[in-house]
């Protein structure tokens, strides 16, 4: 959010516009994805993390064409708001793993991580698909091909990922 106060032509050129330090990070987070899946293959059973080892390859993918072209890079800093909610996901996991599903600290997680959930994914996804709806003219076609399937599995993804969480947190 900072960034796009600090440099509104983001809001208008998602594009070929970019402040300085954006493609860093773009790139950076490719990294992480990279190593995070990495560390998955190595670490998890295939049927435990499929569904992540999926989603952060379309992230890799789609970050790595930004990285590479210079260009959708103010398009994944809009995606990489996403991951403010995986502060609170994350936290979730290691109280779920110290058994402490039964605190005000975990409940209180848990309002968070739904609040940051609809905010920073689901409302973020959803403006990010309009964006790219409204902008397709400007788009070639590969790029506007690649950011629709990155977007057309990303939503339903967040979307079952957050009724399970309604489920499993609220709806026990």
């Amino acid at each position: 959010p900072c960034r796009f106060y600090l440099h509104p032509e983001l809001s208008n050129d998602l594009v070929g516009t970019h402040p300085p330090g954006a493609h860093s990070l773009v790139a950076v987070s490719v990294g992480y994805f990279l190593e995070d899946s990495v560390d998955m293959l190595c670490n998890q059973k295939l049927h435990q993390s499929w569904e992540l080892l999926f989603h952060h390859s379309v992230v890799i993918i789609c970050f790595g064409i930004a990285v590479l072209l210079h260009q959708y890079v103010g398009f994944a800093l809009v995606a990489l708001l996403v991951e403010i909610n995986s502060i609170f996901l994350h936290v979730r996991q290691i109280l779920l793993m110290a058994n402490l599903v039964h605190t005000t600290c975990y409940r209180l997680n848990s309002l968070v991580n739904l609040g940051t959930y609809v905010v920073f994914r689901i409302a973020t996804l959803a403006w990010m698909t309009r964006w790219l709806f409204l902008n397709r003219h400007n788009v070639p076609p590969a790029s506007y091909a690649v950011g629709t399937v990155g977007m057309a599995i990303m939503t339903p993804m967040n979307i079952i990922l957050f009724y399970r969480l309604l489920r499993s947190d609220f709806f026990r």
